[in-house]
C-alpha cells in the first residue's frame, strides 16, 4: 500500500515527530497515531451527540411535520374492581 501525503501541515507534523527521536520513520508515526485513535466501529454519530435534555429537544427534528402526539381519548378496556 502506498500512502501519499498532500497537505504540507501533515508532513510538517510527521517531520516534527521524527525529530523528537521517538519514531523510526514516517510509517512508525502513522502506526502509533492509528493505534492511539479510537476505532471507527466504536464511534458513531449518535454516540458523539449530546443526549437530549428534554422531550422538546428530542422531538425537535420533527417540527413542522404536523404530527399529533395527543393521547387516545378512548376509555380503554373495562376493569372489574
Amino acid at each position: 500500500m502506498t500512502i501519499q501525503i498532500t497537505k504540507p501541515e501533515v508532513e510538517a507534523l510527521i517531520n516534527q515527530r521524527l525529530l523528537t527521536g521517538g519514531f523510526k520513520d514516517a510509517e512508525d508515526v502513522v502506526f502509533q497515531a492509528l493505534q492511539s485513535s479510537p476505532s471507527t466501529a466504536a464511534t458513531t454519530p449518535e454516540a458523539d451527540a449530546a443526549p437530549a435534555k428534554d422531550i422538546v429537544e428530542l422531538f425537535a427534528p420533527l417540527r413542522g411535520l404536523n404530527l399529533d402526539f395527543g393521547r387516545n381519548p378512548s376509555a380503554g378496556r373495562p376493569v372489574d374492581l
